[in-house]
């Protein structure tokens, strides 16, 4: 089997996240990036979207749950992105990264990456 990948890269994504109270309240973004690991060697043939793995669909899925979600930690969103991503029977592999821009004063973002398998 083939370990063909799609990328989807800087998925912006307003929601409530972290522990301190005033985040609580106030939506702030994450930026998240996926790679979806799968046999894309029949969608490569026959050019048919039924083929292939609806990455279209699993970006509207994550976007609505983590827009809904009350997160306290990136890591536990990573790990529930993961878990979306692998509903397709298709998707064998997913690895997840989730930047919460500007949590620490001095850097850009911080952020963790997970990789979860069938």
């Amino acid at each position: 089997m083939s370990t063909d990948q799609i990328h989807i890269t800087g998925l912006r994504v307003e929601c409530i996240i972290g522990i301190n109270d005033w985040e609580r309240v106030t939506k702030q973004e994450v930026v998240i990036d996926i790679t979806l690991y799968a046999d894309l060697t029949k969608p490569g043939e026959s050019d048919d979207i039924e083929d292939t793995v609806n990455y279209r669909d699993i970006s509207k899925s994550i976007q609505a749950h983590v827009e809904a979600s009350s997160y306290g930690l990136i890591e536990a969103m990573a790990r529930n992105i993961a878990t979306i991503c692998l509903e397709p029977e298709a998707v064998i592999r997913a690895d997840v990264s989730v930047q919460k821009p500007g949590a620490l004063r001095g850097a850009d973002s911080v952020g963790v990456e997970i990789s979860r398998s069938h």
